[in-house]
């Protein structure tokens, strides 16, 4: 059941490596590189908590050493149905240290029935659930009747901080993270990635648009939509805050951006046009702390672009399918023709290839790679 079929090829790999495109890191070894570093600097918040990298290791810790008890190996799937909450990041580093493939897009609007599918189709060993997403019936976990599961944790059924003395996976090429894609056009299907495809993309942008520790990033896309596993790379190479889209009953996301101070929000365009409405409701000059919003899923509104640009926001226009995350983006030199206009510039992580229109096995006679 273990192996995974991939487009991973040894030559390949060692390129990216020689070019510096992949690198050794986990999404684990950040974590445990931060925490080291700056063990009280703030490094998680929801809307119930907020955790420095000493203790978000320390609960990464001590749920990796929870789910290796039940006996699971290297390749077993780990699925998230939860809602924006902490503890569905903190699965997600349990896994990347255990070298287990973590499955974090079972979506809040799928039933349970759907997610039985879901489940027996990876051959799911572990969920991890609430039952305000499960329903009564399946709040018990004794209710989830998958033959693969061996363990189903229903919170607030999660394992506390704790400590790990076993050695983590460094293999950073591993499956670490399952995507379920395409679901609201026909049968979802099922998008793998390594830490280093993740985090190459990352990287780029990263260095690209300076975030650093200073940063704090906040993602209004779900935990079980890509952009947020796009944001969670960055968070771990940068060494930042990363709040995610949980605010106190009754708040609205512009209460949310404005009361955590957040430097750079990712979201998608109506998250945009949405923030820009009910800022322009309470007449705000401006949206809190913002610099950046990052916006992907569709093109970007130029009136959107303009009323961030005015107040100086730097939208941030993004391209990539979560087979390939993102991938293509504006700069923060760039014009406003080009950022409204056009999705940016491929970087070099990216390479793009023309193929013959009567033959698409054909490469054309050149490939580009910015």
């Amino acid at each position: 059941m273990r192996p995974f079929l991939t487009l991973h090829h040894p030559a390949a790999a060692q390129r990216y490596y020689a070019e510096g495109l992949w690198q050794d890191d986990t999404f684990y070894s950040l974590l445990a590189r931060n925490a080291d570093a700056q063990p009280d600097a703030p490094a998680l918040r929801d809307g119930t908590g907020r955790l420095t990298w000493s203790e978000t290791l320390a609960w990464v810790d001590g749920v990796a050493a929870d789910l290796a008890g039940h006996g699971l190996a290297g390749g077993d799937r780990i699925s998230l149905w939860l809602s924006n909450r902490v503890e569905a990041v903190i699965a997600f580093l349990a896994c990347s240290r255990q070298g287990y493939a973590c499955n974090p897009s079972l979506h809040r609007s799928h039933t349970p029935a759907d997610i039985v599918k879901l489940l027996e189709y990876l051959q799911a060993s572990v969920l991890i659930s609430e039952p305000a997403l499960a329903g009564c019936e399946r709040g018990d976990p004794a209710a989830w009747q998958v033959g693969s599961l061996q363990r189903v944790y229903m919170l607030p059924d999660f394992p506390k901080p704790g400590s790990f003395q076993g050695a983590p996976i460094a293999d950073p090429d591993k499956v670490a993270y399952l995507a379920f894609t395409s679901g609201t056009t026909g049968t979802p299907k099922c998008v793998m990635h390594s830490d280093n495809t993740l985090l190459a993309n990352a990287r780029e942008m990263l260095r690209d648009w300076g975030h650093g520790r200073a940063t704090k990033l906040l993602t209004l896309s779900p935990l079980s939509h890509h952009i947020a596993w796009v944001a969670a790379a960055q968070w771990l190479l940068a060494g930042c805050e990363l709040i995610v889209n949980d605010p106190p009953a009754g708040r609205h996301a512009l209460d949310w951006i404005v009361e955590t101070g957040a430097t750079y929000v990712m979201g998608v365009p109506t998250h945009a046009m949405d923030i820009i409405a009910e800022q322009r409701r309470r007449g705000l000059e401006r949206i809190g702390a913002v610099e950046v919003f990052y916006m992907a899923g569709s093109p970007i509104p130029p009136a959107t672009a303009q009323a961030f640009l005015d107040q100086g926001v730097k939208p941030q226009n993004v391209y990539g399918m979560t087979e390939t995350s993102s991938h293509q983006y504006t700069l923060p030199s760039d014009d406003v023709a080009t950022i409204v206009n056009t999705c940016g510039r491929n970087r070099a992580h990216y390479e793009v290839r023309l193929f013959r229109q009567g033959d698409r096995d054909q490469v054309a006679a050149h490939i580009v790679s910015c």
